[in-house]
């Protein structure tokens, strides 16, 4: 794919630049959100120093109540009754009324009072009948009791944390009393899951966002980790570990904690991004245009040099490249060597049309100058008529050579005293054909072709070799007929005595519209004529043998 230099300057310039700033706000971007991943860390540690030291203060106001409830004579009696008598459902139920009392009073979701042996005897627990209800404390069937004496506990659904105390009678171990109380996440600020062996057994976030982390859970390996969950990024903390495999994790959405400042971010990033375009854009724009102007202008010198074949020299560069400066200095001095050289063959050329004109001339004395002076006359009638000068010099030259094609011609007809046969003056009307023959086989003449073999046609139709008429005629060929008529009747030839200049002057008005074109007549009248030799006061008989029309070998 081709593009301007201007273009490539300007995206060198700006591509680099912007890749750079989207590189940077990316790594500020990086930089901001492992800050405050780490600052979310840092929290979630904090938490979890606070919730252990709660729940140790937590563990020893709970460790009071066991030594209170264990040392209870109520329900130590109890507790031998109901040994003495494991099947009496009286004893049972008075140990259940003893821990129904103890329970309310002191708070327990759950308290089992068990043998010696570890085998449960009696036990009560707190059941809600709807949500926001603390629920009464009920007896346990016997079916329903569990030895679970510490840790957790799940029990009718519900997860409850367990811990017992030995009960004595003296010296004697009469048994074991364990308490419980549910584990509520829902009064947790922070979202947190509550797993066991890796999988979700309670949780206070939403049941489908729960469904969701189970399998990122399941799949951390260690217990700090990053999950992926709903299209957002977590992290899992461990905040709490209760034994027999249950941690309570800590969870923050990390995503939702820096939308804030990703907000503030992105507000701050289009703002700088636009700025720093934009003036990137001006920047790479004034660069590319500082690079690409000079070169332009080289380019747009060789454009109209290769049109009008001229190099000129550009002006002075002032750009501050170096290498631009020596670029316009080198085309310069180009520039200078094509136009001396130029002028070197425009001057051999010009030194080797008159040679060929000179040659043809001296054939004949007669005729020796005739070229000059149709050339000199043709070149005034083109300046009167306000030509441009390259057709003023188009036509000078092509006078020059109009007679070119003379030198195919034997000097026997061109030379010959007498009045020429039929056949003869056949071979004499040649002279503009086989001259443009001649020039077709040279480079560079082509602008002069139409003068050499059209400048004996008549404005009538009656020349030759076309037989055109009127203006299909060129204007380089209608002004050197005339100035060749002239010139050939004011000269002496081996057939006749030159005119004077006013009968040349009567031919010239008298043929004007016929054999000539009448503006070009009026012109060539109008302007002043200087002939190189006095013209002969009388006519011979051969040139005004036929009056319409003047004749001209």
């Amino acid at each position: 794919m081709k593009t301007h230099l201007r273009t490539r300057a300007f995206l060198l310039c700006f591509v680099p630049f912007a890749v750079l700033l989207m590189g940077s706000f990316w790594m500020v971007r990086q930089l901001v959100d492992s800050a405050v991943r780490n600052g979310l860390r840092a929290e979630l540690r904090e938490r979890q120093v606070a919730l252990a030291t709660v729940h140790s203060e937590g563990a020893l106001h709970n460790s009071r109540f066991l030594r209170v409830a264990g040392e209870n004579s109520a329900l130590k009696a109890g507790m031998v009754l109901l040994r003495a008598y494991p099947g009496n459902d009286n004893a049972r139920r008075t140990v259940e009324d003893q821990l129904l009392e103890l329970g309310e009073r002191m708070g327990f979701d759950l308290m089992v009072v068990s043998g010696p042996d570890g085998v449960p005897m009696a036990g009560v627990l707190r059941q809600s009948q709807s949500t926001g209800d603390r629920g009464q404390l009920v007896p346990l069937p016997q079916a329903k009791l569990e030895a679970k004496h510490a840790g957790m506990q799940l029990l009718g659904g519900r997860l409850l944390e367990v811990a017992s105390i030995g009960v004595d009678q003296g010296e004697e171990n009469i048994g074991r009393l364990a308490l419980g109380e549910f584990v509520d996440l829902s009064g947790l600020t922070t979202p947190v899951v509550l797993v066991h062996d890796r999988q979700v057994v309670g949780s206070n976030i939403s049941t489908a966002l729960v469904s969701q982390m189970k399998s990122s859970l399941a799949a951390c390996a260690e217990p700090e980790c990053d999950l992926r969950v709903a299209g957002h990024d977590w992290i899992s903390l461990p905040m709490e570990a209760y034994g027999d495999g249950y941690t309570l994790l800590s969870l923050e959405d990390v995503d939702k904690a820096t939308a804030p400042i990703e907000a503030r971010l992105n507000v701050l990033f289009a703002t700088l991004g636009l700025a720093a375009v934009l003036a990137a854009l001006f920047s790479s724009f004034g660069s590319s245009r500082s690079i690409a102007r000079p070169i332009a202008a080289v380019v747009a010198h060789l454009r109209n040099a290769v049109s009008t074949g001229k190099l000129p020299q550009i002006e002075e560069q002032t750009s501050s490249i170096l290498e631009i400066r020596e670029l316009a200095e080198i085309y310069n001095r180009a520039a200078v060597s094509v136009r001396d050289s130029g002028f070197r063959l425009q001057s051999a050329y010009l030194e080797f049309v008159g040679s060929l004109a000179s040659a043809l001339d001296a054939r004949d004395p007669y005729t020796a100058g005739h070229s000059w002076r149709v050339s000199q006359f043709s070149s005034a009638i083109a300046s009167a008529l306000g030509l441009a000068p390259e057709d003023i010099e188009r036509i000078r030259i092509g006078a020059l050579l109009h007679d070119i094609g003379k030198i195919g011609i034997a000097d026997s007809v061109l030379q010959k005293p007498g009045r020429l046969t039929a056949e003869e003056f056949a071979l004499v009307k040649q002279h503009p054909v086989i001259g443009r023959r001649i020039l077709e086989g040279v480079q560079g003449f082509a602008p002069f072709l139409s003068a050499v073999e059209l400048h004996h046609e008549n404005w009538n139709g009656t020349g030759y070799p076309l037989g055109q008429r009127g203006e299909e005629t060129p204007i380089d060929a209608r002004i050197i007929h005339v100035a060749d008529a002239y010139d050939a009747m004011t000269t002496e030839r081996s057939y006749r005595r030159g005119m004077n200049e006013a009968s040349a002057v009567d031919e010239l008005r008298r043929n004007a519209g016929t054999q000539f074109d009448p503006a070009i007549v009026a012109v060539f009248l109008a302007i002043p004529r200087e002939h190189s030799e006095p013209p002969p006061v009388w006519l011979h008989a051969a040139a005004i043998s036929a009056p319409a029309e003047v004749v001209t070998r």
